[in-house]
């Protein structure tokens, strides 16, 4: 057993190796680890079943020796007596227990350790562990979570409910911890701490959890709390050196505070004294009109939570549904499709049963063993790069403007590929059929991108169009800009996963086997800023999805050039 134990541990210390990067931004990869995982647990099986097997024979053994020793000890001498029994004593000795060490010693590990070390260089890494915490975080902002409804997992539209332990709410924040992220760091030690109170049992104590707990609020500035929990944690465990030393620096700060408060109060009766009442009524104006002006980040979140859209009943009214033939296009009169409004500005058409379930399994079939970390048009050089997970680690936690609270904030979290038409018929079908729908032309577009999002799998705010100040965007294809987006939805989301506008308040939710589309470009070739769009993390579910970038190559005959710069 000895032996078995150390096996384990030289293994858990060796250094992980993984053939796929970032499995967290990809729930389409991070199925195959459910397999590989479940393929472990019947290797362990079998494994323990060896060892149980080895037990037994063992304890078979043990009891025959206990049974005859008993009986041979209360008449040495007599029982030796017996030729018999001495003869049965030396081959015991010399042969039997000889055959029972071997026993004890035989390794039942072999099959299993094998079969764990070699899955170990497909494993997630330290990074996909990170990741995945911190798309919790980012869903706990988006969707004005509390930790304790994340904890219990009570989440819209689960099928799989999962609690987390106190271990995984400590881990969460000293993940926060580590990232200087006191706001997250606070939520998930308390939670730590109020499943500790409710009598959850637990490798982490509670002065661990409280150390965290009580640091964390004093950045935060709030540093009389911070004693109350410095002087529990010192209650639990008083020979704490560090907390003794807090509580007087806490003390210390908190007569200073109070010090300083007064004398401010001071300042301002005199200062109230000074000033008319005309200027009292002017700065209460200006600080409403900054109260009006909500920061982008915070229209996202609100659309993304199904808030703040800004469409009001009137234009509604002006939105309808269609059968849409594209003037008589020769594949589509037979077989007119359904086109429904979705916006008027930007004009965002989606359109209904546009791609079969079997069409999204082929696409699926031929994305997934191609699916890399997504790529983003990099706005200086205009080249297509890894959407690169140590920038977003710079931006990780950012500050809030309207709570001053530090949020999460990554700026792509999927994985995509990109599939071409003469690689399977379906996709070139694919291809003609939105050719034939919006008229433009596609030779010139982009390949087909297919993406599936990750845990918590988000694209923050973007432009698809590259603006005046990014000259070179897309330089290398040659091909203009991009005039026009058509996005396939390949599966319904749970929960989340809207694709929202900002600037003018829309939200576009998944609906399997549809599409939306809309131009970036106005006829003039200008580009429309109110495409400002983006993909809200997904809370519960998986989402695929596919895009085609249409260029402004070919559409020269297609869609003319129109003489207002907004027309």
């Amino acid at each position: 057993m000895e032996l078995t134990r150390c096996c384990l541990l030289l293994l858990i210390c060796l250094p992980s190796l993984s053939a796929h990067n970032d499995f967290f931004t990809s729930i389409g990869h991070m199925t195959d680890l459910l397999y590989t995982e479940k393929d472990l647990v019947t290797s362990l099986k079998d494994y323990i079943r060896a060892e149980e097997n080895k037990l037994e024979r063992v304890k078979r053994w043990a009891d025959k020796l206990d049974s005859l020793t008993a009986t041979a000890t209360q008449d040495p001498e007599g029982f030796l007596g017996h030729p018999v029994n001495a003869f049965k004593l030396m081959k015991r000795l010399n042969t039997e227990w000889g055959d029972l060490e071997s026993l004890v010693l035989s390794d039942t590990t072999d099959g299993f350790i094998s079969n764990l070390t070699i899955q170990r260089q497909y494993f997630p890494t330290e990074e996909d562990q990170t990741g995945a915490a911190k798309a919790l975080l980012r869903l706990q902002d988006t969707y004005k979570l509390d930790a304790n409804t994340i904890s219990t997992g009570n989440l819209p539209g689960v099928k799989h409910k999962s609690h987390m332990t106190v271990e995984d709410c400590y881990e969460l924040g000293k993940i926060a911890y580590s990232d200087v992220d006191y706001y997250h760091t606070e939520l998930w030690m308390a939670q730590a701490l109020k499943q500790l109170d409710e009598g959850e049992e637990s490798t982490i104590d509670k002065v661990t959890v409280l150390d965290y707990l009580s640091y964390s609020i004093y950045q935060q500035g709030e540093i009389e709390r911070a004693l109350e929990y410095t002087m529990r944690l010192l209650e639990l465990d008083p020979d704490h050196q560090r907390a003794k030393g807090n509580v007087k620096y806490f003390e210390y700060q908190l007569e200073k505070q109070k010090k300083s408060a007064e004398e401010e109060t001071e300042k301002q009766k005199e200062r109230g004294k000074r000033e008319t009442p005309e200027k009292k009524k002017k700065k209460k104006k200006l600080s409403k009109q900054t109260f009006s002006l909500i920061p982008e980040r915070k229209k996202y979140e609100m659309l993304c939570r199904g808030e703040g859209v800004r469409m009001t009943p009137r234009r509604q009214s002006r939105l309808f549904c269609r059968y849409y033939d594209n003037n008589r296009n020769p594949r589509l009169v037979l077989a007119p499709i359904k086109q429904q409004d979705e916006w008027d500005r930007p004009y965002i058409v989606r359109y209904i049963d546009i791609i079969s379930d079997t069409e999204i399994e082929k696409v699926k079939e031929l994305a997934k063993p191609r699916l890399r970390r997504a790529t983003i048009s990099n706005p200086v050089t205009g080249v297509l790069e890894t959407a690169s997970y140590r920038i977003s680690k710079r931006r990780a936690t950012v500050h809030d403007p309207q709570t001053g609270k530090l949020t999460t904030a990554q700026y792509r979290v999927s994985k995509s590929a990109w599939l071409t038409g003469y690689e399977d018929p379906i996709i070139e079908k694919i291809n003609q059929r939105i050719e034939d729908i919006t008229g433009l032309e596609v030779d010139t577009a982009e390949e087909l991108q297919v993406a599936n999002y990750g845990v918590g799998g988000q694209y923050e705010p973007h432009f698809d169009f590259g603006r005046k100040d990014e000259p070179d965007a897309f330089k290398e294809l040659g091909t203009g800009n991009r005039i026009a987006t058509w996005l396939f939805y390949m599966s319904d989301v749970t929960a989340g996963g809207a694709t929202v506008f900002p600037d003018v308040g829309a939200a576009v939710v998944p609906k399997k086997s549809t599409a939306v589309f809309w131009y970036n470009l106005f006829a003039s070739g200008e580009g429309d800023y109110s495409t400002r769009h983006a993909a809200c993390p997904v809370l519960v579910g998986n989402k695929w999805v596919s895009n085609k970038w249409i260029h402004e190559r070919g559409q020269e005959w297609r869609r003319p050039c129109g003489l207002n710069e907004t027309e």
